[in-house]
C-alpha cells in the first residue's frame, strides 16, 4: 500500500515517525521549555532551536535518562513528528530534548547533510547541556539527567531519515551517546542518490567503489528544492542560513554534487570528487567510530533508502563488535503503513512490534535493566501473516534460477534453451516503476510498466507451493552491446551502459506486481565481462500458482538513463547463461 504517509510541513517532506504516548493525566506529566543554544558548526556559529521536556518529579535527587531527537529532512522540532517524540518519552519518564536540525525550522546554519564534523559536532553541544556542563543561551541548566560520569549524560537518540543519520554522526564524534534507534536512514548517499548495484564491496556497502551510478533524479531534486526553499518556508534574516545566490541554503559541495548529477555527465575527476564527498557525510565513512548499541529500523516500502542500506550498516556494526539488531518494518519513505505496525496516528508503542522493541532497547541501555529481552537479532514484517518473522541473521542466497533463450526462468541449467534475445532503448524513458514523491502528497501514480522492445523478461513456471523471499536477490549477467563497448572507456562514466533489473510477481490472471515498486539500477562497468547485480531487499511471498518474472529494462522514469541509443543482446547456453539467486526461507 502506498499513501500519504509522509507529513507535510510547509510543503516539506518529513520522515514518518510518531511515538505518541498515553493521554495526559489531570496533572501535567511534564513541562516544555523552549530553548536556544549557540553552537559552532564548521566555519559558522549559529543558534539551534530546541524544546526541553522535563518529566514531573525529576530533579537532582531523582534524575532520569534523556532522549535526544531531531527532525526528518524539511521538518522541525514542532513538525508533528519530532515534538511527539519528546512528548511520548517525557510521558514515560525520560527527559526529552528535541531540536530543529541545522538549517531547518528556526535553527541557523547551512544544510550540511548530517556531516559528523558539523551536524554531529553541533549535537555534542546539546549533550554538554544534558551533561550539565553548559547552559542554554538564557542560562537554563539541566541538573536532573542521569549521569554516568561528570559531564556524561545517559542519553539515547531516536528519529527517522535525516533524523536517523544524525544519530550515527553524533555517536561517531561523541562516545557519550548510550543508545541509538535510527529509522529509515541511509548508509551511503553516493549509493542512495545514484545507485550502482553491480556488486557489494568488501565492507558490505551496496554499490561498486569509484563507479558513479544511475541518478535518482526525482527523489534527489525533490529534496533539493525543499532544502533550498527553507528560507522562504521559515523566513529569517539570520545570515548563517544563507550561503550565496547560486547555492542558497545548502553547503557549497552539496550544491555542486546536485549540479553534477543533473548534468548527466560524469568525467572521471568530477565523479570521484562527487562520490568522495557523498560518502564523507555518510555513515559508510565513519561507522568504525560508532560504539553505541544500535537498533536499526528500515522500511520495506522505501525506494529512497532501501533495505540494502540498513543491511550494510548492520553488517559493518556487527563485524566490529557494536551491539546491533535490525528490524525491517512495513513502511518507509514510499508508504506501506499497515494495521498493527507502529502507526503514524495511533502511536502504539506498547502494542506494535517496533514500539515494544524501542522501549526494550531504551530499558536495557538507558535504564540499565540488564535482564531486558531486546528481541531477535533480525526481524521482518510479513504481509501475508500480518506479523513478524525472525532470524539469527539476514538470510543467505539459497535458490538459483537460470535465464533461458526461450524467455523462461528455469530451475536447472540443463533446461536452458540456446538462443539470443535483444532490446534497445529509446531517447525517452519507456519503463516506469514509480513517481517517487507524487504519491506521498496524494497524487496518483501509474502502475509499473515496460514497453515492448525496450526490455527482456524471463518467467518461471507456476509455483506449486508458496515461495518466501527475505533479503536481496542477486543476478549474474553478461550482455552484448557493441555501441556501449565503443564508448565505455571515454573517460566519462555516463557513456557506460545503463540498465534496470527487477523481479515481478505474476499472478495466475497475468497481472504483474513489482514488489514495493523497487528496481535495481546498474551502470555496467565493462560490457565485455560478466557482472553481478544486487537487487533491493524484499520480504515477499510468491503464492502458489504465481510466477516470477526477472526483467532487465533499458530505462526507468524515476532515473536518468543511457546517453544515446545502445542496443543490448543477451545470449544463452546451458553452460553460460544468466543466473538469478534468491534468499528463500521456509514458508511460515
Amino acid at each position: 500500500m502506498r499513501g500519504p504517509l509522509v507529513a507535510v510541513a510547509g510543503a516539506a517532506l518529513v520522515a514518518p515517525l510518531v511515538l505518541a504516548g498515553p493521554a495526559h493525566a489531570e496533572a501535567d506529566p511534564y513541562t516544555v521549555t523552549p530553548l536556544t543554544f549557540t553552537v559552532e558548526a564548521g566555519d559558522r556559529t549559529c543558534t539551534v532551536d530546541a524544546d526541553l521536556y522535563r518529566p514531573a518529579g525529576t530533579d537532582a535527587d531523582r534524575p532520569a535518562p534523556a532522549v535526544l531527537a531531531t527532525n526528518g529532512f524539511g521538518g522541525s522540532k514542532s513538525d508533528g513528528t519530532t515534538d511527539v517524540i519528546g512528548e511520548a518519552f517525557a510521558e514515560r519518564g525520560y527527559v526529552g530534548l528535541v531540536y530543529s536540525g541545522l538549517g531547518f525550522g528556526k535553527s541557523g546554519c547551512l544544510i550540511t547533510l548530517d556531516d559528523p564534523g558539523i551536524d554531529g559536532r553541533a549535537a555534542t553541544e546539546l549533550l554538554d547541556f544534558l551533561g550539565g556542563v553548559r547552559a542554554a543561551d538564557d542560562g537554563t541548566k539541566a541538573d536532573y539527567v542521569t549521569q554516568d560520569a561528570d559531564g556524561d549524560p545517559r542519553v539515547g537518540m531516536i528519529g527517522g531519515s535525516y533524523g536517523g543519520a544524525i544519530q550515527l554522526a553524533t555517536a561517531a564524534v561523541d562516545p557519550r551517546v548510550d543508545a541509538l534507534v535510527p529509522l529509515i536512514t541511509w548508509n551511503d548517499l553516493g549509493y542512495a542518490l545514484a545507485p550502482n548495484n553491480t556488486g557489494a564491496r568488501t565492507s558490505g556497502t551496496p554499490g561498486t567503489p569509484g563507479t558513479p551510478g544511475v541518478f535518482k533524479w526525482q527523489w534527489t531534486n525533490g529534496f533539493y528544492l525543499i532544502g533550498e526553499g527553507q528560507p522562504l518556508l521559515n523566513p529569517s534574516l539570520d545570515p548563517s542560513r544563507i550561503n550565496r545566490l547560486d547555492c542558497l541554503h545548502f553547503a557549497t559541495r552539496a550544491c555542486e554534487t546536485i549540479r553534477l548529477l543533473n548534468s548527466g555527465r560524469y568525467p572521471a575527476d568530477k565523479a570521484e570528487e562527487m562520490l568522495a564527498y557523498a560518502r564523507s557525510v555518510s555513515p559508510v565513512s565513519y561507522l568504525d567510530r560508532v560504539k553505541a548499541p544500535t537498533l536499526i529500523v528500515q522500511g520495506q516500502a522505501d525506494s529512497l533508502f532501501n533495505l540494502n542500506e540498513a543491511t550494510a550498516t548492520y553488517r559493518t556494526l556487527k563485524a566490529q563488535g557494536t551491539e546491533t539488531k535490525m528490524i525491517w518494518q512495513s513502511w518507509g519513505h514510499s508508504g506501506g503503513l499497515v494495521p498493527g505496525e507502529l502507526d503514524l496516528s495511533q502511536g502504539d508503542l506498547e502494542t506494535s512490534h517496533v514500539g515494544q522493541r524501542v522501549l526494550a532497547w531504551f530499558d536495557r541501555y538507558l535504564h540499565k535493566k540488564t535482564d531486558t529481552d531486546t528481541g531477535p537479532a533480525f526481524s521482518y514484517y510479513r504481509a501475508w501473516r500480518s506479523g513478524y518473522g525472525s532470524a539469527a541473521s539476514v538470510p543467505a542466497l539459497s535458490q538459483s534460477l537460470y535465464l533461458s533463450g526461450d524467455g523462461k526462468l528455469v530451475d536447472n541449467r540443463a533446461k536452458v534453451a540456446r538462443g539470443s534475445r535483444r532490446y534497445t532503448n529509446q531517447l525517452v524513458p519507456t519503463s516506469h516503476s514509480e513517481s517517487s514523491i507524487a504519491p506521498l502528497i496524494g497524487l496518483p501514480d501509474p502502475e509499473p510498466y515496460d514497453t515492448r522492445g525496450t526490455y527482456l523478461g524471463w518467467r518461471s513456471e507456476p509455483l506449486t507451493a508458496p515461495l518466501d523471499v527475505v533479503g536481496a536477490p542477486k543476478a549474474t549477467l553478461k550482455v552484448l552491446s557493441p555501441k556501449a563497448e565503443r564508448v565505455q572507456n571515454s573517460g566519462d562514466a555516463s557513456d557506460k551502459l545503463v540498465l534496470f533489473a527487477k523481479v515481478y510477481d505474476v499472478a495466475p490472471d497475468g497481472s504483474r506486481t513489482l514488489v514495493n515498486r523497487l528496481v535495481s539500477p546498474v551502470r555496467v562497468p565493462d560490457v565485455t565481462r560478466p557482472f553481478t547485480v544486487e537487487l533491493p531487499g524484499i520480504v515477499h511471498r510468491y503464492g502458489t500458482g504465481h510466477r516470477l518474472e526477472f526483467v532487465i529494462a533499458a530505462s526507468d522514469t524515476a532515473y536518468f538513463g543511457n546517453r544515446g541509443i545502445k542496443p543490448v543482446t543477451v545470449v544463452h547456453a546451458p553452460e553460460d547463461t544468466g543466473v538469478l539467486e534468491l534468499p528463500v526461507v521456509p514458508s511460515g
